[in-house]
């Protein structure tokens, strides 16, 4: 396709395509086109002609593939704005397919009947491409599958990409059930069961996948009432396409989906769904011989059925007739379940819509509340009698084997509850028989049993041993003796017993039995005593007053009772309430759940109002310069129609023209073209008509004159035939001659031809033995040769192993030496390591001696230091006391500058902060040490420390000489000079790290550093 080409030349070019046969073609220039990024900014109105084409081409090439992703794309830009064109492109779609199968299907019924393919999925096997190939006759499944099933196919995957194409959007809702409803159809005409179990899984699928796209835009809401009733009315449908096809497992499956919608439902579905879903589940409960849901199920029938109304006084007779039939084809007995048979029967009790499992006496009570009974017809009520209400076992099968043979005929709606009678007939039987006899013969028995034709003596004996078995009967089978015992003990339940859930109404007791002896023992003993006392024991006369006291005792154990009950029943209303609290909160918390979530699709509506009305904005532009590109279009046509005017090839006045575009003009030429076409195709077929009827009128003339020439031609063939037979005669009679003589003639050589024969025979016998004796000879040469070259191979084999012998020593060899080598590097190697942490280890133990020593020697420096300090305080206490047992100093000369207020004996903080004298000072610039007063820079700390300590700390600055005195700074902190050196830290390899000399500069030249 050009990279400008319109969607409407894109039409076009894919029409021009398919009239001239290139349907592969235009398909491909649409597909394109689909592809391109001009696409979806295409308006639907020109888009959707596109698109029905395009599904066309697809159908009528079978693309399913083809048509399934342009239709994915066509979804995804139409699905915000104009849904009804994906409707109708879809219809369109599924209307050509299902077209295209009957017009096949047609074609087919002229050659054959109707198709009949297990599976339209699977490919055709290499079996029926090999019969096809080695066998001539066209069949009927080999016509089908060339005719038939390819567009079957087609249509089944037609179905299956509308359904991909339109899920999980609410707003394509309705077109999707619509074809999921067709797709069942498709599958009931057709006997599709392999697809209509696919499509089920399809849908299943589609709906579990609901709450994974919540989160988009146009996502479905199932609580939703129309939207759970349109997926109600597919379950539906699929229902009953699933029980026409006879689909039962696929039908249980079915109602579980529509189980589990009806419990998403907020408000209660119609009565007469809930009569079709009851009625298809009566269907499949009895396919599968549980005959307790069954008649369950009818119960729940006839109850919507009786509420709805509606019906016939026969139609009710019927559907009464049927629900008592169904309870009284229940099994009688006990019912003993494992974990698995509960949990399966919660899921069909659910199914009913039932709190609790149904049983038998529960159903016959509720059938008789109902006045089903009255409404049966007559048989039934008979029936109904027997096995109910009367006790006759000796006739009970006898009696009831005419009613059986009448209610289940073949044409009766009872004839599939043939064999549940005759089960429950023959259980009522070992019932009654069981409260009669304790030992009963095996022939009796079948004799009582005999009028009912389904049961023989093997049903029979399956029967009793399946009773004992599950404890419905206690009943001992003695084939030696011929014999049945029924097993009276106190201690064991029979179906007798009112306990079982599944036992009917009592029927009447003849006597009582063991079980019922034991039961009942100890509540008769206490009747009876009770009277005997009350006879001995007559209770005393008491007077009013006592009488009175007495019923006061007993009005007060009545208050107390019922103040106890009323207490009970308050912690229960207490209970009920609380609970009222948590499900209104419960209630409110959804409410407020579903407000926000209102809220949010609120909200989203009114971006996408917002987002459409942008849309609409821009829509009106592009409409504008539409409009004038339209004009500039036609303008240009004007000319154009003007110009083809002028040239003769169009026809047509341009005032009259009403569409003046460059496509109108080329459709309007076209159809002149046409037309010319057309009166010369007339005058042409008139042409063919005249000389058709000379050519009629020729034929008609000569017509007599055929039958005379046919004669003369016979006759002249017969002549001619026999002519050439005579001569054929002939000619074989004298070819017989002539052999006749050739043989006498070559006879007379016989002899000579033998001799000749037996002469070569033995010139050729010598020959023969000579070669074969050079033969011989030959082999017996050629053996010698052959052993000799055998015996020279075997040699140089022999000195081939034992070279190689010889290499694999030698090699084994050098690999030895070498190993030797490697082992005694490796030991040098080791002695070489050993020496090397040898004279480590020596190096480091010398460092620490070295260290040790060093440590000595800062620790004795450090002893001298201490008594040297010792010393020097010694003599400066000496010297203190000597300056103070000295007259005082003499009085400085007149006109000297000396310190005001100058105390006579300073305190060492005095003489710590004293400054030094200034310059311009007559006194001397140092005063000697003795002198009281005097500046001494080693006076600053408490104590005086050593050399190490006055190098340690940071050295006094000069004096600055200036006119005025130097500002007084705060002295740096003194160290001890008893002090014990610091510790140096040491490295990972010993060595001591030392800290950094710290060097004395002055103010001027520590501002240059």
């Amino acid at each position: 396709m050009a990279p400008f080409t319109k969607p409407e030349a894109v039409l076009k070019q894919a029409e021009g395509l398919v009239s001239v046969g290139q349907s592969h073609a235009a398909l491909q220039s649409l597909v394109e086109m689909f592809s391109s990024k001009r696409f979806r900014s295409t308006p639907l109105t020109t888009l959707e002609p596109i698109v029905i084409r395009f599904v066309e081409l697809c159908v009528d090439m079978r693309k399913g593939r083809t048509a399934k992703e342009g239709l994915m794309q066509y979804k995804n830009i139409a699905q915000n704005s104009s849904v009804g064109s994906i409707e109708v492109v879809i219809n369109r779609f599924i209307q050509l397919s299902d077209a295209k199968v009957s017009e096949a299907q047609e074609k087919a019924d002229k050659v054959t009947g109707p198709v009949d393919v297990d599976d339209l999925e699977a490919s055709e096997t290499p079996e029926s491409i090999l019969l096809g190939a080695v066998s001539g006759d066209q069949s009927k499944d080999r016509t089908d599958r060339a005719l038939v099933t390819p567009w079957l196919k087609f249509l089944w995957e037609s179905y299956r990409t509308s359904l991909e194409t339109l899920k999980n959007n609410a707003r394509l809702e309705v077109i999707y059930q619509q074809v999921a409803q067709q797709a069942f159809r498709f599958c009931l005409k057709h006997q599709r069961k392999v697809e209509f179990r696919r499509l089920c899984e399809t849908l299943r699928l589609h709906l579990s996948n609901v709450a994974k796209y919540a989160h988009q835009t146009h996502a479905i809401n199932l609580s939703d009432a129309e939207t759970l009733q349109h997926h109600l009315d597919t379950r539906f449908a699929q229902l009953n396409t699933s029980v026409e096809l006879e689909l039962w497992q696929e039908a249980f499956r079915s109602v579980e989906d529509v189980h589990n919608l009806l419990t998403m439902a907020k408000k209660a579905p119609r009565p007469a769904m809930m009569a079709n879903y009851y009625e298809k589940l009566t269907k499949i409960f009895l396919m599968s011989g549980n005959a307790l849901y069954h008649a369950a199920a009818w119960g729940r029938y006839h109850a919507i059925v009786t509420s709805i109304g509606g019906k016939t006084e026969e139609e009710m007779t019927k559907l009464a007739g049927q629900v008592l039939v169904s309870a009284l084809a229940v099994p009688v007995g006990l019912q003993h379940e494992d974990e698995d048979g509960k949990s399966k029967t919660s899921r069909l009790t659910a199914l009913l819509g039932l709190t609790r499992a149904p049983t038998r006496a529960g159903l016959i009570k509720d059938a008789l509340s109902r006045d089903v009974l009255r409404l049966s017809p007559a048989p039934i009520k008979s029936l109904y009698t027997l096995l109910e209400a009367s006790f006759d076992p000796l006739t009970l099968c006898s009696s009831t084997a005419p009613l059986l043979a009448e209610l289940c005929a073949p044409d009766t709606p009872y004839f599939g509850y043939r064999s549940l009678l005759e089960r429950a007939l023959l259980s009522r039987l070992l019932a009654q028989l069981s409260q009669v006899y304790s030992t009963l013969t095996i022939t009796s028995l079948l004799e009582l049993v005999s009028p009912l034709e389904g049961l023989g003596p093997e049903q029979v004996e399956a029967f009793l041993m399946g009773c004992a078995r599950r404890g419905e009967r206690s009943v001992y089978v003695d084939h030696a003796t011929g014999t049945i015992t029924f097993i009276d003990e106190g201690f064991v339940v029979s179906s007798e017993d009112p306990i079982p859930s599944t036992s009917t109404n009592s029927e009447a007791s003849i006597q009582p039995s063991a079980a019922e002896l034991v039961r009942t023992r100890l509540s008769t003993l206490a009747v009876t005593l009770h009277n005997s006392l009350a006879v001995l024991y007559p209770p005393p006369q008491l007077s009013p007053e006592e009488e009175e006291a007495a019923q006061h005792a007993k009005f007060v154990e009545l208050v107390a009772a019922a103040n106890a009950e009323r207490h009970a029943l308050s912690l229960r209303r207490a209970l009920v309430a609380r609970r009222r609290e948590l499900l209104s909160e419960l209630s409110a918390r959804k409410e407020k759940e579903e407000a926000s979530r209102r809220a949010e699709t609120t909200r989203r509506e009114k971006d996408e109002e917002v987002r459409r009305a942008k849309l609409e904005i821009a829509k009106k532009e592009r409409e504008r310069a539409q409009k004038e590109v339209d004009s500039i279009r036609a303008e240009e046509a004007k000319k154009l129609a003007q110009t083809l005017i002028k040239k003769g090839n169009l026809k047509v006045s341009v005032d009259e023209m009403e569409d003046l575009s460059t496509d109108s003009l080329m459709r309007m030429q076209v159809e002149q073209l046409e037309r010319e076409k057309k009166e010369l195709n007339q005058r042409l077929r008139t042409a063919a008509k005249r000389i058709d009827h000379i050519e009629r009128a020729y034929r008609k003339e000569e017509r007599p004159l055929l039958a005379e020439d046919y004669a003369e031609q016979q006759a002249t063939d017969r002549t001619i035939f026999e002519t050439l037979q005579r001569s054929r005669i002939e000619g074989a009679r004298q070819a017989f001659q002539e052999d006749m003589i050739s043989k006498k003639r070559l006879s007379r050589m016989m002899q000579d031809y033998q001799q000749r024969k037996e002469f070569i025979i033995a010139q050729r016998s010598e020959e023969h033995t000579a070669k074969l004796a050079e033969s011989h000879k030959r082999i017996e040469e050629e053996k010698e040769k052959m052993r000799a070259a055998h015996q020279k191979m075997k040699d140089e084999e022999e000195q081939e192993r034992l070279e190689a012998e010889r290499i694999r020593r030698e090699q084994e060899e050098e690999e030895a030496r070498l190993e030797a080598e490697r082992r005694a590097a490796e030991e040098e190697a080791e002695a070489k390591e050993r020496e090397e942490k040898e004279k480590v280890a020596e190096a480091r133990r010398k460092r620490e001696e070295e260290r040790a020593k060093t440590q000595e020697e800062a620790r004795k420096r450090a002893e001298r230091e201490a008594e040297a300090e010792a010393h020097a305080a010694q003599r400066r206490a000496e010297q203190r006391n000597q300056s103070a047992a000295q007259p005082a100093q003499p009085a400085q000369p007149q006109g000297a500058w000396r310190r005001g207020g100058a105390p006579s004996a300073p305190t060492r903080a005095t003489a710590a902060i004293s400054t030094p004298p200034r310059v311009e000072s007559p006194l001397p610039a140092a005063a000697p040490a003795a002198t009281t007063g005097a500046y001494r820079p080693g006076a600053f700390g408490a104590t005086a420390g050593g050399w190490r300590d006055r190098q340690a700390k940071p050295p006094a600055a000069a004096p600055v000489r200036t006119a005025s005195p130097a500002p007084l700074t705060s002295p740096a902190p003194l160290t001890s000079r008893n002090a014990p050196p610091p510790e140096h830290k040491r490295s990972d390899d010993g060595f001591e790290t030392v800290q950094e000399k710290k060097v004395w500069k002055s103010r001027r030249a520590q501002g240059q550093a």
